[in-house]
């Protein structure tokens, strides 16, 4: 079974249609990586497969249940691009909350604030972090809960080149312990890190793939040029 599924998904932002009626599937156990640049839909798909989002028309199907359904909130997480916690409250103090909330213990915890890199600021109010450890707070707390899916929404902007690296050095981690990731982002780099590959682009899924099949299909070991490549041949046939 795949964990998510998306059919005929159609979404409306005031007059504009930002989702073009994608369809695709995202398998078990791997990190799916929705890429392509701000403005392409990236948010909007993942708010619908979270189910925070009202569509048009489309179905999203996630662990075998409509997107949004009540028994999957302790199922998936989903990290926002905004930090979602609690500025007044330290970093461990944030973590142990939502660890409670989930049924987990103080242990569980520490264990999600190391995964993150924090655990020497685990001290520290949130109000005095940067952004990008604002961010990793965010995760931490997502991941305490051991969701079966995971949604994050460019978990590692503005974070440096070693701790990104650790990070999606986590991220396979868990795949490879049955957890599905769905990992968005604006940096084509990132795109060789992924199982898989959803390319968006003014709400049209301009590829379904892996990394290996994507530079084949753009004809570019760059990744980033092969989908630039992709474009310009859409391009082309729509002409």
């Amino acid at each position: 079974m795949d964990a998510v599924t998306v059919t005929d998904l159609v979404v409306d932002r005031g007059r504009r249609q930002v989702l073009n009626g994608l369809s695709f599937a995202v398998p078990v156990g791997q990190v799916t990586g929705l890429l392509g640049p701000s403005g392409s839909g990236k948010t909007t798909l993942m708010r619908a497969v979270v189910g925070v989002q009202q569509v048009r028309s489309g179905e999203v199907t996630v662990l075998g249940r409509p997107a949004g359904s009540p028994d999957l909130r302790s199922r998936v997480g989903y990290v926002t691009q905004a930090p979602s916690v609690y500025e007044d409250l330290t970093v461990r103090e944030n973590v142990r909350y939502f660890a409670s909330l989930y049924g987990m213990r103080s242990p569980e915890a520490e264990v999600a604030i190391a995964d993150v890199g924090l655990s020497d600021g685990a001290g520290q109010l949130v109000r005095d972090l940067s952004g990008g450890q604002r961010g990793r707070v965010s995760l931490a707390c997502a991941l305490v809960g051991c969701p079966e899916v995971l949604v994050l929404d460019e978990p590692t902007v503005g974070l440096d080149p070693v701790l990104r690296v650790e990070l999606w050095g986590r991220f396979h981690a868990l795949a490879a312990a049955g957890r599905t990731l769905i990992v968005s982002s604006h940096v084509m780099e990132e795109a060789g890190r992924c199982d898989r590959l959803l390319l968006l682009r003014d709400g049209d899924l301009i590829a379904d793939s892996t990394p290996t099949q994507l530079r084949a299909d753009g004809r570019s070991e760059d990744l980033e040029e092969a989908f630039l490549n992709l474009i310009r041949a859409r391009e082309d046939v729509a002409a």
